[in-house]
């Protein structure tokens, strides 16, 4: 299949690259266009880790012609980028298509729907709690892939077309899917954020001097405490919405083979710089959402709160304020809301 990856980044290079290796035709659109810069002038990926080798990849400069023909359109960049990027592909996708968001968050596949639901645009937008492959990027011609992950959590919007999204994935990546019953579902299976708050708050000089550091070893039984506290709300958070979520143990299973935390694993290093995902990511994107959803349906966060607050101080700035995507989406009853998370907007009758 063609598929259109919109991104260059690690989480980009990687698709391509499994997508490549297992004989589909990926093409790269970056939204910046500074990151496919050797891609566009004919340089391959060279990818290294759990899988090896050079993969000639071709970038193109405008994004319609990325998304012309494609049977899925993939969005494989950090959320800070996901409104410009979706703003950008929106009206170049058309009935037939596949979109996949790799990963998920802030319930950015309701911002998708409401721009196509404009359109009068119905398709599968698929949303995955967490990357397919964990990956760095070395230069802008090098993938490490660290982990093909065993399987990864996705739901389908709307849930009618959950078989069809399921369906591609497959066709595409394999069995490593498992079906969640709707958006919200998927979108609180996510436990990166209430991971990463612990990991980078309590590590947080050693990224900000540079230094070099094993998250493994320094995911010590206080950050595991911190951890597994922040985690809990987000579980709480879920059965308060009645839905039925991965656990943080299970997540350890399904990324590294091993249930508990602490087992014994390669060399993961953290971020040298506090200009990291953990954190600017993470926290409005991940930690932000799930305080809207707690005001919605009455829950309490005071971990996820203060580690806005305290983020926000470390940084000098309101972190929750640079999260563009949650304008007019969280809103209404829990029980509306839910139903959006299921059915997606209502489309306008004769728009394209």
């Amino acid at each position: 299949m063609k598929v259109a990856i919109i991104g260059a980044g690690a989480a980009a290079f990687a698709l391509a690259v499994i997508l490549k290796r297992d004989g589909h035709a990926p093409v790269i659109w970056s939204p910046s266009g500074r990151s496919a810069a050797e891609l566009l002038r004919g340089r391959p990926i060279v990818a290294a880790g759990v899988i090896e080798g050079e993969f000639s990849v071709p970038a193109v400069p405008e994004c319609k012609d990325a998304v012309a023909g494609a049977q899925a359109v993939v969005f494989a960049l950090p959320a800070m980028g996901h409104r410009p990027a979706m703003d950008a592909v929106a009206p170049h996708l058309a009935p037939g298509q596949t979109v996949i968001v790799s990963s998920h968050a802030s319930f950015g596949a309701l911002y998708l729907d409401r721009l196509l639901a404009g359109r009068g645009v119905a398709l599968p937008i698929v949303a995955w709690s967490t990357t397919l492959l964990r990956s760095r990027q070395p230069d802008l011609a090098t993938c490490r892939i660290a982990t093909v992950r065993r399987k990864v959590d996705m739901a389908v919007l709307p849930v009618a077309m959950s078989e069809t999204g399921l369906g591609l994935c497959r066709d595409l990546f394999g069995d490593r899917f498992n079906l969640r019953s709707d958006l919200l579902a998927v979108s609180l299976s996510n436990v990166n954020p209430q991971g990463h708050m612990a990991l980078a708050l309590c590590n947080f000089t050693r990224m900000e001097l540079g230094e070099t550091w094993d998250q493994n070893t320094y995911s010590t039984a206080a950050v595991e405490r911190l951890s597994n506290a922040v985690d809990a709300e987000r579980m709480a958070l879920a059965a308060a919405f009645g839905v039925d979520v991965r656990t943080a143990q299970e997540h350890s299973l399904h990324t590294h083979g091993s249930a508990g935390t602490g087992a014994a694993r390669v060399p993961t290093f953290g971020p040298a710089t506090i200009q990291t995902r953990y954190t600017l990511e993470d926290v409005p994107y991940g930690l932000v959402p799930a305080v809207r959803l707690g005001r919605l349906a009455d829950v309490r966060l005071p971990l996820h709160e203060a580690g806005i607050h305290v983020f926000s101080a470390l940084y000098g700035y309101d972190m929750a304020s640079t999260n563009d995507l949650l304008e007019g989406i969280v809103s209404g009853s829990p029980a509306s809301f839910h139903r959006l998370c299921r059915d997606g907007f209502e489309r306008v009758p004769g728009r394209r």
